[in-house]
């Protein structure tokens, strides 16, 4: 059973390196999807949004490249390159790319 995808096994890589950028776009690649975690790195096009939504589970969002803006529960957040914030479960949050940028997303139910 194949547990993490999208990775060379036993290769070094640089995460932001393993996606790049659309126009006008968010792009996902999952790496694990699991029953309790969820891992994907995602780019986001300078000004796209993600809308508010809430998650079944808790959410971390490690900031790989760029900046974004990430409201959790009306509250903004300005998270930048090497930053990363914690989205609680069932709280409603959302982000823009204030630059563009690429983040490392943790998600543990």
């Amino acid at each position: 059973m194949e547990l993490v995808k999208n990775l060379e096994k036993a290769k070094v890589f640089k995460a932001k390196e393993l996606i790049n950028y659309n126009e006008k776009k968010v792009t996902s690649l999952n790496l694990v999807q699991k029953p309790g975690l969820n891992l994907t790195v995602i780019s986001v096009d300078e000004g796209e949004e993600l809308s508010t939504h809430t998650a079944s589970g808790d959410a971390i969002a490690m900031i790989l490249e760029g900046q974004a803006q990430i409201t959790i529960d009306g509250k903004v957040n300005i998270v930048k390159e090497g930053e990363g914030i914690l989205m609680p479960a069932g709280l409603p949050h959302g982000l823009k790319a204030l630059t563009k940028f690429k983040m490392w997303l943790t998600v543990v139910k």
